[in-house]
């Protein structure tokens, strides 16, 4: 990509990462960090944050961060309009979110550092089950706390929704902030369709997810689990809430992440593999 831009690393929490931006699909820059790796380097991946979260939120930082000590460095972004990207946020939608994902694994490509592994969080999850078939290089999957259906988050918007499909668009008041939630956003989300892109995922799956999930449901992961081929796995993150602000939680996750993911990030990519796994 033409306006790829790097800056120079940072070192900050004992991690060192660099910064970078790239091009949405709908023309806005995006920001990204990259938690580099820490000594021998295992492999590379994305973490895509939850619905109005930002890549600064707890479940992306604490678990890039963590997987970067661990020897997978992470690439985490802000969505349009989210934090440090340019653009407005309403302008976005899951398509939007999911197309951003691809473009993504298409920069780390670029730089010469392709992305193994996606990880999603929440509405994230959803975005990356979407996402694999098309993202470059992607060998495995992991999905924490992720719906099964993107139009699960309209309950978050839900007194306004009326508003915005009567009149094109609504101020929505989210975490501190404003946000326009403009019609072609809801009906966009109306009409994402995730299980056929979970049945014929066709690459690792780990799915994590919180009993106790106040936020979404942990039927949501079951009906993931069921719907996608082998090899799958399920570990429930027992004591953690929806967005793993509880002490140790995000990097307990990373452990877990880290150790199903060695098989399929762990080797020589020049050695003739695949991005399929036997």
């Amino acid at each position: 990509m033409s306006s790829l831009l790097h800056e120079q690393p940072c070192l900050g929490d004992h991690n060192m990462s660099e910064k970078v931006r790239f091009p949405s699909v709908v023309g806005p820059e995006l920001a990204g960090a990259i938690d580099l790796p820490d000594g021998e380097i295992r492999g590379w991946g994305i973490f895509v944050h939850g619905f109005t979260l930002g890549k600064g939120s707890p479940a992306a930082s604490r678990v890039s961060k963590q997987l970067a000590r661990e020897g997978i460095g992470m690439l985490r972004f802000d969505n349009l309009g989210i934090g440090d990207s340019d653009g407005d946020w309403g302008d976005g939608s899951f398509t939007v979110k999911v197309q951003d994902t691809i473009r993504a694994a298409a920069m780390m490509a670029e730089r010469g550092t392709p992305a193994d592994l996606l990880v999603g969080h929440s509405w994230g999850g959803a975005a990356v089950l979407a996402a694999a078939a098309e993202a470059t290089g992607v060998r495995a999957v992991v999905t924490i706390g992720a719906p099964v259906d993107p139009s699960h988050v309209e309950r978050q918007y839900d007194t306004v929704v009326d508003r915005v499909l009567s009149d094109g668009s609504h101020e929505w008041f989210v975490g501190g902030r404003t946000l326009i939630l403009k019609r072609a956003f809801v009906e966009d989300v109306r009409r994402a369709h995730l299980r056929d892109r979970i049945g014929e995922l066709d690459l690792p799956l780990l799915v994590l997810h919180s009993p106790t999930d106040n936020t979404v449901d942990i039927d949501n992961a079951g009906e993931i689990f069921r719907e996608a081929r082998h090899p799958r796995s399920f570990v429930s993150l027992e004591g953690a809430d929806h967005f793993l602000t509880a002490r140790g939680q995000a990097q307990r996750a990373a452990r877990i992440i880290s150790a199903w993911a060695d098989q399929y990030i762990h080797g020589s990519r020049s050695a003739g593999e695949t991005s399929q796994v036997d």
